[in-house]
């Protein structure tokens, strides 16, 4: 499904040149459930936003499906990651002036309410749904980014650092979606330093410097 081939991100830094991923090739199948692992600083996050279709590298092709990501048009890429990419960040991203559902139909320009519900309705949050982000738990918003990662059925979801804000209870309800939807199909790819998601993985990555190391 996904493939890496020598994908390198430079930065430059008062002159020095710093590769936050460096030399990077990683397959990773449909319907797998991987989990990445580092130090603050090793690139988890680079790597992700790399494989979300966000940050074209230095050097380096990126396959999937059989696309070279990287060689579309901006707007392209834009269309393709709506379309098969769900996102879902340690910081919520929530619209602060947007209900619930609002926030959760926006990748769908707010249509598929319906759809919207029923998920809000599964995880828990039917009856806050004309609620706004303020008036919510730290768990609360997380789920309603969940709800909104999964409206427009992609094929993978890519979170970073889900459960860092949630207290155990709320991270252990997040990562048995994420588990809910690797069971129907689905790839997942998780950047965390909790173990909630360890159970569920196929496989944990391990970075350093920019490097897999394991």
């Amino acid at each position: 499904m996904i493939e890496l081939k020598n994908i390198t991100k430079t930065y430059l830094s008062n002159g020095n040149r710093i590769n936050a991923i460096d030399n990077i090739s990683l397959n990773i199948q449909e319907g797998e459930f991987v989990v990445i692992r580092g130090a603050s600083g090793s690139g988890k996050t680079t790597l992700l936003l790399t494989l979300g279709t966000m940050l074209k590298p230095t050097e380096g092709n990126y396959i999937f499906e059989d696309k070279d990501i990287y060689s579309m048009s901006g707007k392209e890429r834009n269309y393709f990651r709506a379309e098969n990419i769900g996102f879902v960040f340690q910081m919520f991203h929530l619209f602060p002036y947007l209900t619930l559902l609002e926030n959760v139909t926006v990748p769908t320009m707010g249509k598929q309410k319906d759809k919207a519900i029923q998920i809000l309705n599964e995880l828990g949050l039917g009856d806050r749904s004309n609620h706004k982000p303020y008036a919510l738990s730290a768990g609360e918003k997380q789920r309603t980014a969940v709800a909104r990662a999964l409206i427009n059925d992609p094929k993978i979801i890519l979170a970073d650092e889900p459960t860092g804000n949630l207290d155990p209870d709320n991270a252990n309800e997040v990562i048995s979606r994420f588990s809910k939807f690797h069971k129907d199909g689905g790839t997942v790819i998780i950047v965390t330093h909790g173990k909630e998601a360890d159970q569920f993985a196929d496989r944990i990555i391990y970075l350093k410097k920019g490097k897999i190391i394991k």
